[in-house]
């Protein structure tokens, strides 16, 4: 994920290639243990030009030299790799292009320097919940059996989606007088749960999946959301074969309705007005930020003691 521009973006987008920019740093975006693109230490421009005795020079975010580290990939005309990504290789990488320009006529050389700025950002996908309503019909709602009918039908949910390991949490309903134009006063149960993966299933699935673990997990829940709305679709029949309730309460057709909740693991999180190029992407929390737990959003420490990327604790 990178800042394409230009008519040209797609074939760079391609070639796994990013170009620098001498007016304005360009954000790069890494998924967490895969490799960065190919960052070119030169504009789109000066690319199509013949470039005498090139010379480069990269810097990681700590200020070194990145010749001969780990993890990198230079190649000989100034492009680099950054292997393997972790939250911790965020920051800025600035290479320093020096090149040669010769006068035609006078055979006379001057030098020319740019500097090209790459901030670059772990990211992980974000971990998806669905929010779930549903709406039932009850005669009364004073009625012990609502709070019954509730509880059973919170095991059937949990029973439909137990093969996935997913489960059924934050289950609430309300009950609420309606009144009608046509049918006068009634009373419906407003149900609400969320679908998601536990924390201790996640945590196995990501030490068995380290590469693609939200891929996973994502994929999980996913399918366990449409398996309840295939169950509320069909519901109409269930009611009468399985759950065998009180005939009072009924499902109200075509009342469900589902919302996808991100949230970002420890040390992430989103930020539109940062990281627009990203915008569904848990990035890193930057340096003076941190995020304690699943939470959308990096805070900001009240003193600047988180100074690294990816920090869990101020």
């Amino acid at each position: 994920r990178a800042e394409p521009k230009g008519e040209r973006s797609i074939d760079l987008i391609k070639r796994n290639e990013v170009y620098g920019d001498t007016s304005h740093e360009v954000n790069v975006y890494v998924k967490v243990f895969t490799n960065s693109p190919f960052l070119v230490c030169m504009d789109l421009a000066l690319s199509q030009e013949r470039i005498i005795d090139p010379n480069y020079l990269w810097t990681g975010p700590d200020g070194r030299d990145l010749e001969g580290q780990r993890n990198v990939n230079l190649t000989e005309t100034g492009m680099l790799m950054v292997m393997g990504f972790r939250e911790s290789m965020s920051g800025a990488y600035t290479c320093t292009l020096s090149r040669k320009i010769i006068e035609t006529t006078t055979q006379e050389e001057a030098e020319m320097v740019e500097t090209y700025k790459f901030m670059v950002y772990a990211y992980k996908e974000a971990d998806h919940a669905y929010q779930m309503s549903v709406r039932f019909s009850t005669t009364d709602c004073k009625l012990k059996t609502n709070g019954l009918f509730i509880e059973n039908l919170n095991q059937i949910l949990n029973g439909v989606i137990s093969s996935l390991t997913c489960h059924i949490t934050e289950s609430s309903y309300k009950c609420h007088s309606i009144r009608t134009p046509k049918n006068g006063l009634q009373y419906e149960l407003f149900v609400n749960f969320l679908v998601s993966l536990s924390a201790q299933v996640w945590e196995e699935v990501c030490h068995k999946f380290p590469y693609d673990c939200e891929d996973v997990t994502n994929r999980r829940v996913r399918q366990a959301a449409e398996q309840i709305g295939k169950f509320f679709h069909q519901l109409r029949w269930i009611l009468e074969d399985t759950l065998q309730v009180v005939p009072a309460i009924h499902y109200v057709d075509k009342s469900f309705s589902m919302t996808t909740i991100d949230s970002c693991q420890p040390g992430f999180g989103k930020s539109h007005h940062s990281h627009q190029n990203c915008p569904g992407c848990c990035v890193v929390c930057g340096p003076g930020t941190y995020s304690p737990n699943h939470e959308v959003t990096c805070r900001t420490c009240a003193r600047p003691h988180a100074r690294m990327y990816g920090e869990k604790s101020c």
